[in-house]
């Protein structure tokens, strides 16, 4: 059996940027990861000692959210990281990390990196 973990569009402030005044005033970020694992024992056991918590996976993120990074490249990176050193037991491994609203000359929804195994 294969099983899969996804924590959808986690909201942060934080204050991650290349130019100066985004380490001042912040922005609002998502983050999204997905993961496999097999965590099929507590399928049956209904314990959340067989499973990977995801209450302990959002603070995790949560974490790595308040150090500043200069880009998201390295920020999603230092998540990716995270996650795949305290949850050995995962298989496969996806995180989003967006900016909303980027400093850009126009209008931007959002800046998305995406790291993957």
């Amino acid at each position: 059996m294969k099983t899969k973990i996804e924590l959808h569009n986690m909201h942060f402030y934080a204050y991650h940027g290349v130019m100066a005044h985004e380490k001042v005033v912040g922005n609002e970020f998502e983050v999204s990861i997905a993961l496999e694992a097999d965590i099929s024992t507590s399928c049956a056991s209904d314990d959340v000692n067989d499973t990977i918590n995801y209450a302990g996976l959002f603070d995790l993120v949560k974490t790595e959210m308040q150090t500043p990074s200069r880009l998201l490249e390295h920020l999603a990176g230092r998540i990716f990281r995270r996650l795949s050193e305290e949850y050995p037991q995962i298989s496969s491994l996806e995180v989003r990390v967006s900016k909303m609203h980027p400093p850009v000359k126009g209008e931007m929804e959002k800046a998305e990196i995406i790291i993957h195994t």
